[in-house]
């Protein structure tokens, strides 16, 4: 089964104002503005507490990782999810765009990479691609805006380059289905690297994401989830402004979208 979404039309809320009310008003709890998307893959419905949100695009950070890794992965640049990229070393690390992290000052693997969402190992493979090679596979896949003008590599952190949620959960599907210009084998490593959760019902394949731009703190979780021959996607991205000190902030990106795939009867 392929899914294909063309059209800001195709992206409507099948649900009750008093339910998109209440999804709302986890976001406001969190005191944060911004969406929650939710794709059934079985009956084709999109939920969204805000259409126009969910269209909207914005660097889409760590979440890039998923996008990243396949690419990488594709082109060589890295064997598989085990090989080990030397760390650069401190002189050579920027605190002021990434912040004091020690604990990830060591060679690491794509897979700690991923799932400690540490920049400087993507950054550094990175450095072996060329924004243009970056921008015709990125075109490709149909993902984002194309636009990777910021000076530097990091353009998923900084700069124009733009994803929507419902961008995100396009994505996804393509990952799912393994639709996407990327082979079987870089489909494989990439799905068990966003494994994070697995129970005996369901299992969830996720990546999150945080930075900040024109003065606004922007926090993703993005992924899907299989239950039983059951499939759902989500994106949720929240903003704030950085003078407003909220210590949920990066709780809130998983908190609110558990809450409304639990209202869902998802999880």
């Amino acid at each position: 089964m392929r899914i294909i979404i063309s059209t800001h039309l195709l992206l409507l809320a099948f649900l009750p104002l008093c339910a998109q009310n209440r999804y709302q008003a986890f976001l406001d709890e969190c005191k944060v503005q911004g969406s929650i998307t939710v794709y059934n893959y079985q009956t084709g419905q999109w939920i969204t507490n805000d259409i126009d949100d969910s269209n909207k695009p914005s660097v889409p950070a760590s979440t890039f990782k998923i996008m990243n890794s396949l690419i990488l992965l594709e082109q060589g640049v890295i064997k598989d999810e085990k090989q080990l990229v030397p760390w650069i070393g401190k002189e050579n690390y920027d605190m002021s765009k990434y912040g004091k992290r020690p604990d990830t000052y060591h060679d690491m693997s794509l897979t700690e990479a991923y799932k400690f969402s540490v920049p400087w190992v993507y950054v550094e493979l990175g450095k072996k691609m060329s924004k243009k090679q970056y921008k015709e596979i990125l075109n490709n896949s149909a993902y984002g805006n194309n636009d990777l003008s910021v000076e530097g590599l990091d353009f998923w952190n900084f700069g124009d380059f733009a994803v929507s949620p419902a961008d995100q959960v396009k994505m996804l599907i393509g990952v799912y289905e393994e639709t996407l210009p990327f082979s079987q084998r870089s489909f494989q490593i990439v799905k068990n690297m966003m494994l994070e959760e697995e129970t005996e019902s369901y299992s969830i394949r996720a990546k999150t994401g945080w930075t900040n731009k024109d003065g606004r703190d922007i926090g993703w979780w993005i992924g899907y989830v299989e239950k039983g021959e059951e499939v759902y996607f989500f994106a949720t991205r929240i903003t704030k402004n950085r003078s407003e000190k909220n210590d949920q902030f990066i709780n809130c990106r998983k908190g609110i979208t558990r809450k409304v795939l639990k209202d869902l009867g998802i999880l």
